[in-house]
């Protein structure tokens, strides 16, 4: 699952589509007759999907990861590619450039015990113009830092030259956020003789998470780097530390790709997407994420391969979404509006194995208040519903997730399309009320090793990933008979493509 904060700037830039020909085998188990949730269910194992869970973490043992642009993800397609070869299909590889970032910044604390600090979830580089790279370690010194935190924004740390009165030259500047712009906290800090700087969130409601300085930082030649504010309030109460700040990031332009395939029946103006993005992040193997959805996807789509489907099925593994979703909107922006109208309702699934798992059903009514008004597409509700009556039909507990496009749902939402999906958890903290509902830890994240390299093969929930396998399957096999819930579409070749917007049964 993609991080809100940086991913989505990143650049798209020009695309084509080919056909790569590779000769991957897995077995073809497809049964004619697997045309009902209760049939398809029993078809798509755990046992199918963790076959392909191993390939995945075998791919990311031989290159390090899956990322896009990196050899492990043109691995993955080659892999995902064969086995829908096999199943009958006839996939489509789709190719696009985009901007490749290649992060490698540090900010680690030596002394007076080691903690490494977590790139993208703990700290993140500066988007200032141009941006200074280094690699220094020194002492820490902290700049006139108000803690614990007012109610209110109140810091002026690092805003005036006097805060420095007495920082020692060769040491790395500790700044708090606050009044002023970023850019001249560092130009004092520099002017101070500051080797380095870590600038944290002020801690208030509302600063404490990660966030991004920018600026015109012309003249500035040190490494700056942003953390939350528990990193920066735990910097703050150490003695006498010792940290290492490092600021390295590349950028160029690679390929990633798409694999798309169709089923082979089924009405073509009435589509039914299902999607799962395949890319890792940058030195972990994405078992949960998102291989977790990938592998479920893949094997449901073989299980589904021989069956005469009223909708055409289009399933879509997609790439670089670890990037900012750029597949899945690549994908989208380059259909015409009539391809656009066609399909019917897109499904995502996106970390459905969590090891501390709830399981969440996006928020399609947006019941929880979490989207803003006229953000998600009429239809969207009706898709919750489906998947919430196999949670309840199992006797299970579920509770909406935020239906916020962070995940690959957003380009189709953008445009119209009713979407939905399922979600057993990322950074967030399980509370105590979900830990007596499904078990788990609370106090613990759903996933303690999201976008981490332990994000391996044992990090899963069997179980979530045995229940959510089956949802998936339902649902999928639910909509490619009948989408008249969600667009009124209800004899195959009698009506075609979504009602207008708004208009449902």
């Amino acid at each position: 699952m993609t991080q809100r904060y940086r991913r989505r700037r990143l650049a798209l830039f020009s695309a084509l589509a080919l056909v790569l020909p590779l000769a991957v085998t897995g077995p073809a188990l497809a049964d004619p007759t697997n045309n009902t949730p209760a049939k398809l269910t029993k078809a798509v194992t755990l046992n199918g999907v963790l076959r392909h869970l191993d390939a995945l973490q075998s791919i990311s043992n031989t290159h390090g990861d899956r990322a896009a642009g990196r050899p492990g993800y043109q691995a993955s397609v080659d892999y995902v590619v064969g086995q829908l070869n096999a199943a009958g299909y006839t996939p489509t590889v789709q190719a696009f450039d985009f901007t490749y970032l290649e992060d490698n910044s540090r900010l680690d604390v030596v002394s007076p015990f080691p903690i490494s600090y977590r790139r993208d979830l703990d700290f993140t580089y500066t988007d200032f113009v141009p941006r200074a790279e280094g690699d220094v370690t020194g002492a820490l010194q902290n700049v006139d830092l108000v803690l614990p935190p007012t109610p209110t924004p109140s810091s002026t740390s690092g805003c005036d030259a006097a805060d420095f009165a007495g920082f020692v030259p060769g040491k790395i500047a500790l700044i708090q956020r606050g009044t002023c712009l970023f850019v001249d906290k560092v130009r004092n800090a520099q002017l101070a003789g500051a080797a380095a700087v870590v600038i944290f969130n002020e801690g208030n409601p509302g600063r404490t998470g990660l966030f991004i300085p920018n600026g015109d930082a012309t003249g500035i030649t040190i490494p700056v780097v942003a953390a939350t504010f528990d990193v920066g309030n735990q910097l703050a109460s150490l003695f006498s530390p010792i940290v290492r700040v490092k600021v390295d990031v590349t950028t160029e332009t690679r390929t990633a790709w798409n694999v798309l395939a169709e089923s082979q029946y089924g009405n073509a103006n009435n589509v039914v997407m299902a999607g799962a993005h395949l890319d890792s992040v940058q030195n972990g193997p994405g078992i949960n994420d998102n291989g977790s959805g990938s592998a479920t996807l893949l094997e449901t789509a073989i299980q589904m391969s021989k069956v005469k489907t009223n909708s055409k099925v289009r399933f879509a593994w997609w790439g670089a979404e670890e990037s900012g979703l750029l597949g899945s909107d690549h994908y989208v922006t380059a259909l015409s509006q009539a391809e656009q109208d066609k399909i019917a309702l897109y499904l995502n699934f996106d970390m459905v194995g969590s090891p501390n798992y709830f399981y969440g059903v996006y928020d399609g009514d947006n019941s929880s208040g979490t989207a803003p008004p006229n953000f998600i597409p009429p239809g969207s509700a009706q898709i919750e519903d489906v998947f919430e009556k196999f949670y309840a039909g199992r006797g299970l507990p579920f509770e909406d997730t935020e239906f916020s496009g962070r995940s690959d749902y957003g380009p189709f939402i953008a445009v119209g399309i009713p979407a939905g999906g399922l979600f057993t958890g990322a950074e967030g903290i399980k509370t105590a009320q979900q830990a007596a509902r499904y078990g788990g830890t609370a106090g613990v994240a759903f996933d303690p090793c999201y976008h981490q390299p332990c994000d391996n093969r044992s990090n899963l929930s069997l179980t979530a990933l045995d229940v959510n396998a089956d949802a998936i399957a339902s649902t999928v096999i639910t909509f490619a008979f009948d989408t008249s819930a969600v667009n009124s579409v209800r004899v195959p070749g009698k009506s075609h493509g979504r009602v207008p917007r708004g208009v449902l049964s």
